[in-house]
């Protein structure tokens, strides 16, 4: 994806970062410090009088919150204002048009979207860029415009200006690298959505969080693992042809309701599918840990040939496993075909393994008795988290999207769900940066750091002791309501395995990968329950 039509919405619908900026020193005038850039990113539209443009916030590279990103948006709406040959799109219509495509907080916009921005907005380009801060107070601003209809860059400057600005408010303490003592996991999974994949779609949907919750039950050095997922889709005609119908949906991340809410929104359409080259984007493009006892693990799963693409899947695999990466191919159809196409010889690479598995099958949950409560207690879960700011909102929004999504997928989908957010060491370090009960339960914040004013507004009025007494409530009803769901989830694990061996039928994808990630995640130290 080009990283130039990236942004984060939080930033582009203006929510108030955690902390006040300090004001300007008087007599100055900051923004004249972008006067140049602007007008560097002028000449590159002399020829396109009249044209139509969209200011997008600014984000730092290293995606910290801070308050920097709208402050520049702004200066540069007020500059480019200036210029009787543009016209801007008003910000409130691009907030509306942004809400109407869902752009979400965590999320990336790729060329199809921003097609769709464009289109929406009337907007003939958008005007996005990054911050990176300098030493001495400086921060460097680096600023491009992108033709919406084309992705074309039209313009392209930077500029060093005088911050201003505050950076973030609730100060979330980063844990050292992968996290710490705690041991991490690391899994991308890699689907193919072209024509015919929408049974594989589907799978996915409502099979991520049991696959999870497995590697939840594992233990190391007596820790559960902090699990990292990222997501790739392939195949796909709707795709970029010049970058091999490959798209990175989501790095890295703790957060997989995010990762769910991606899977739910995948469409199938058709297209090439190039197995060697997805793999080497995946292995290049996301931040492996260098860590020889981390379990790092490719799932690629497709149904045409792993020799298509100008990347060998020999190259793409070797790569991958001189990184300490498993690569495991799950091809769609029967075994002999994937054998065949070459899918076994490619897992055989990196000590990886082959499965072969019947996409078709729609009924491939087991209704448990423990569902319904579980899933009301997921609910009373929902009431214990405590936003702060736009950005908390939002993300109380967004959570219970994903709820919604999870319990339109069936109650035993919405259990799994609540199972994980019950057991996994960072589901609170995930939340930590939005709610202040996971903040304060993960440690990654202490009380007295606690910006009020980014409270709700009942809570805003309350002096520190009642304020603490309201969070030690949250936290102990977030207690007890775990605990519950954990003790559920052992009788529901034992009902659900019963009733799978009186089942015959074809293999799945949560099946596939479980049997795979028992098998390899005990060569870097792993324990699993029986």
């Amino acid at each position: 994806m080009n990283k130039a039509l990236t942004f984060t919405l939080l930033l582009a619908l203006q929510a108030p970062c955690f902390a006040a900026a300090p004001a300007a020193k008087a007599g100055t005038q900051p923004a004249a410090e972008l006067s140049g850039l602007t007008d560097r990113l002028g000449k590159g539209l002399k020829d396109s009088p009249g044209i139509k443009l969209a200011v997008l916030a600014f984000p730092y590279t290293s995606e910290k919150p801070s308050e920097g990103p709208v402050v520049v948006q702004e200066r540069l709406t007020t500059l480019l204002a200036s210029d009787k040959n543009v016209i801007l799109i008003e910000r409130g219509l691009m907030k509306k048009v942004m809400e109407e495509l869902k752009l979400q907080a965590s999320g990336a916009v790729d060329e199809e979207t921003v097609k769709k921005l464009g289109k929406l907005l009337g907007a003939d380009a958008v005007v996005t860029g990054t911050l990176n801060d300098l030493q001495d107070g400086n921060c460097e601003v680096n600023a491009r415009i992108v033709e919406t209809e084309s992705g074309r860059i039209l313009a392209a400057a930077s500029a060093s200006v005088t911050k201003t600005w505050a950076d973030g408010g609730i100060t979330v303490v980063k844990p050292p690298k992968d996290h710490g003592a705690k041991p991490l996991v690391q899994v991308a999974i890699l689907l193919d959505t072209s024509n015919s994949m929408d049974g594989l779609i589907n799978q996915a949907r409502t099979q991520v969080w049991k696959i999870v919750n497995e590697l939840v039950g594992a233990e190391k050095s007596g820790s559960s693992p902090v699990i990292e997922v990222a997501l790739y889709e392939y195949g796909n005609s709707t795709l970029p042809r010049e970058k091999g119908f490959i798209r990175q949906v989501l790095p890295f991340t703790t957060d997989l309701d995010s990762v769910a809410r991606e899977l739910f929104s995948l469409r199938t359409n058709g297209g090439d599918e190039y197995c060697g080259q997805t793999i080497k984007e995946a292995v290049e493009g996301l931040k492996w840990s260098p860590k020889t006892d981390v379990y790092k693990a490719i799932f690629i799963a497709g149904n045409e040939p792993f020799t298509q693409g100008a990347v060998t899947y020999q190259e793409a695999v070797a790569k991958a496993k001189s990184k300490g990466i498993f690569v495991n191919t799950i091809y769609c159809g029967a075994r002999q075909r994937g054998l065949a196409e070459q899918w076994k010889d490619a897992a055989d690479i990196a000590e990886g393994d082959y499965a072969s598995i019947d996409q078709s099958l729609r009924e491939y949950t087991v209704a448990a008795p423990q569902d319904d409560r579980i899933s009301e207690l997921s609910s009373k879960l929902n009431d214990t988290y405590v936003a702060y700011g736009s950005y908390g909102q939002a993300k109380m929004a967004s959570k219970r999207e994903v709820v919604s999504m999870t319990r339109g997928a069936g109650a035993s989908i919405a259990a799994e769900r609540a199972a994980f957010q019950a057991s996994a060491p960072g589901a609170a370090a995930a939340d930590s940066s939005w709610d202040v009960v996971s903040a304060v339960e993960s440690g990654a914040v202490k009380r007295d750091e606690i910006k009020k004013d980014q409270l709700p507004e009942e809570l805003k009025k309350m002096d520190k002791a009642e304020l603490d007494k309201y969070l030690d409530g949250k936290l102990a009803e977030r207690r007890k309501i775990k605990e519950e769901i954990n003790r559920l989830q052992t009788e529901r694990k034992a009902y659900i395995a019963q009733e799978e061996k009186k089942q015959a039928g074809g293999k799945t994808l949560d099946k596939a990968m479980i049997e795979t990630i028992r098998r390899q995640a005990v060569q870097r130290g792993y324990k699993f329950s029986k």
